[in-house]
């Protein structure tokens, strides 16, 4: 494969208008459209899968309750977080749903073990955990061969909400982080070194950081 071009958003962004512009992109796109991968942090929010289950959203309190079109359950998105969307040709680069899955959780590996954490995936829970306790979250939608939706890393944030619902549908799941395993950076300066492990991972060639 080719360039993957990876795009900064920001911080503290609705959810609601980053999943319309992934849909866009994802509609307009054509076979010449370079995949692209988004980092930013979300605004508090519990995003509810296509095939969630209201009963895992326990007590949102005043945090919003979205229904979406992504796989899984019920997550938290929140300040402190750091997620990366996935808008990829998955139908051109001959990348299985599954290989998808698991490039996605070795590449968090791939960032906590660089900095002396070990971590494991989970075939039958897709996500990453630390000593049981999930640190990223994964969810995607794939619509006519291409995908969008992602990954969620905890970094350094507020963990309560989680307490709020069950996470990823299972009841009692604990969460952890990086902040608690003693890594220092921020979402964003994580996002370099994750972008550098999702193209190695999935295999493109390079990756090209855009400035617009």
């Amino acid at each position: 494969m080719g360039t993957l071009t990876a795009r900064v958003l920001g911080r503290e962004l609705a959810y609601q208008p980053i999943l319309e512009k992934m849909q866009a992109f994802t509609r307009q796109r054509d076979e010449n459209t370079a995949d692209e991968l988004w980092f930013l942090e979300h605004e508090p929010v519990f995003t509810l899968g296509r095939n969630g289950k209201k009963e895992h959203v326990l007590d949102p309190g005043s945090i919003p309750v979205l229904p979406i079109d992504r796989g899984g359950q019920v997550t938290y998105h929140g300040p402190g977080q750091l997620v990366a969307y996935l808008l990829l040709d998955v139908r051109r680069n001959g990348l299985g749903v599954r290989e998808l899955v698991m490039g996605m959780e070795q590449a968090v590996i791939g960032l906590l073990s660089a900095h002396g954490i070990r971590a494991r995936g989970d075939r039958d829970a897709p996500g990453v955990y630390v000593d049981g306790k999930k640190i990223a979250a994964l969810g995607l939608r794939v619509s006519r061969g291409r995908t969008y939706h992602g990954l969620s890393l905890n970094v350094d944030m507020d963990l309560s909400p989680f307490r709020r619902i069950n996470p990823c549908g299972y009841a009692g799941l604990e969460v952890t982080q990086c902040r608690d395993l003693g890594i220092e950076d921020g979402p964003l300066e994580l996002a370099g070194m994750l972008g550098l492990q999702l193209a190695q991972r999935l295999g493109y060639q390079r990756i090209e950081w855009a400035t617009d």
